[in-house]
């Protein structure tokens, strides 16, 4: 076998005072290292651009960047001065600040498909008070979740549905009920089954964006639904849920964090012109900068307000949700996007990186066991084993020597700051990986490779 080897002393050393303090020792779970090969999970000191460097002085081309936050690259130059003209300023007062009227308008008018916008810090936050505004608008105890859909929030209505439910009543869970992804006709027949029950419909407004609860995706024929494959039926298929909501009466929400900015400006809605009750945004709003957004038609989101007649919801209520220096981020993110062409871009490194990863993959025989999926921009990877089943063994060999060769790659989504020297960079890291990948499906057997213990699924019932 390779007995190539490569430390994180200083790193792993940091691991275990992160563990002591901070359950998980990572403030989010995919960010664990749990999640990475044993010892192997670097703690980053900084980062710039496409690169980030760690504690032991490594550098990485880094993909994913702050699980699909930063898309502009690490300290962006135009974000960092819009969010410095601010911090002078002060960040937070006892009165709504200027910033927050112009940090609307340019919202609204990138995504012109809503009405109204109420700024927060991250998603679970919008998009619960999504799923309570659709409670309260139609009076319906119910709320039906994409179940092809990994995650919509850190709330009790849907961590309640995972294989982490402790803590959580049954009857709170009893309320949440799932639907798949493209398939009308379940859907129609969940809704007459719970007639007059469900609040709303929550899905991400495509296929799969990111792995499943068990990390992995299955590869799927080129005919299979959604953008992730080789056709693209989400516009008729969410134009059919756009029918089935009006029909039976319930609030259609779009959980846009991933697909906001990265499928176009306006998120997925702007691209196929469906346009949902209610939508939310994150993740790439603000360049790692906390900021995210619940928006939609006026009818509604006004009744979080004050200027009706009914029974007042309490929408949106956050300290810090409008932090002037976070909304100047998110200013100067649309502004990048739109005057750069960005979306473009992110579209062109992401197939660039695709068609190179197959291609070393099929030269060195295991086009077969690494699969790349997704929409260029958002492309996520499965590692399969000999039978062509989801493996973490062989997903830990994978990220093992993509690591050693200088390459930080949870998933293979891109930032616009990435060159086509990293891709190239990445593509022949990722063929000495599959060099090995071959060695150990020849052996039929990973663990010589593995160097400790699997990674592990985010979410599992034990630690």
């Amino acid at each position: 076998m390779d007995t190539e080897e490569f430390f994180l002393p200083r790193s792993r050393t940091a691991n275990e005072r992160l563990h002591a303090m901070i359950p998980g020792g990572a403030h989010t779970y995919a960010k664990g290292d749990d999640q990475y090969p044993e010892n192997l999970a670097p703690v980053i000191s900084h980062g710039r651009g496409a690169h980030v460097w760690d504690i032991d002085g490594n550098r990485y081309i880094e993909y994913g960047s702050g699980l699909r936050s930063v898309s502009l690259g690490h300290a962006h130059p135009r974000v960092i001065e819009a969010v410095r003209r601010e911090l002078d300023r002060g960040s937070n007062f006892v009165r709504p600040s200027i910033v927050e009227v112009e940090a609307a308008e340019r919202f609204l008018a990138t995504v012109p498909t809503a009405e109204m916008v109420k700024f927060a810090k991250n998603g679970s936050d919008v998009t619960t008070a999504a799923v309570r505004l659709a409670r309260a608008v139609t009076g319906r105890p119910r709320v039906a979740i994409c179940g092809d859909h990994p995650f919509f929030s850190v709330d009790d209505w849907f961590i309640g549905t995972t294989p982490m439910p402790a803590g959580i009543p049954a009857a709170t869970t009893e309320l949440t009920v799932s639907f798949p992804y493209g398939d009308l006709a379940a859907t129609e027949e969940l809704l007459t089954r719970y007639q007059g029950e469900i609040a709303c419909l929550i899905l991400e407004p495509v296929g799969h964006t990111e792995p499943s609860p068990n990390s992995q995706l299955l590869p799927q024929p080129s005919a299979g639904r959604g953008p992730q494959s080789g056709g693209d039926s989400a516009p008729g298929y969410l134009a059919g849920l756009r029918e089935l909501a009006d029909r039976h009466g319930c609030v259609l929400i779009f959980d846009e964090m991933i697909t906001g900015f990265r499928w176009s400006e306006a998120g997925a809605q702007g691209l196929y012109g469906v346009v949902p009750d209610l939508s939310t945004f994150g993740k790439a709003l603000g360049n790692g900068f906390a900021v995210s957004a619940l928006a939609g038609r006026r009818e509604l989101m006004e009744l979080g307000g004050l200027r009706h007649s009914h029974d007042r919801v309490f929408l949106l209520s956050t300290t810090h949700g409008a932090e002037t220096h976070s909304l100047a981020a998110a200013m100067a993110v649309q502004t990048t996007y739109v005057e750069e062409g960005v979306t473009a871009r992110l579209h062109a490194l992401g197939e660039r990186l695709a068609a190179g990863v197959r291609d070393a993959a099929a030269s060195m025989g295991v086009g077969d066991h690494i699969v790349v999926r997704g929409r260029a921009s958002n492309l996520v990877f499965a590692t399969l084993d000999e039978n062509r089943q989801p493996s973490q063994q062989y997903r830990t060999l994978f990220l093992r020597r993509l690591l050693a060769g200088g390459v930080l790659a949870p998933s293979f989504v891109v930032s616009s700051a990435l060159d086509d020297v990293d891709i190239d960079r990445t593509v022949d890291v990722v063929a000495q990986a599959c060099a090995v990948y071959r060695k150990a499906l020849d052996a039929g057997d990973p663990t010589p490779w593995l160097g400790g213990r699997p990674v592990k699924p985010v979410f599992r019932r034990l630690a």
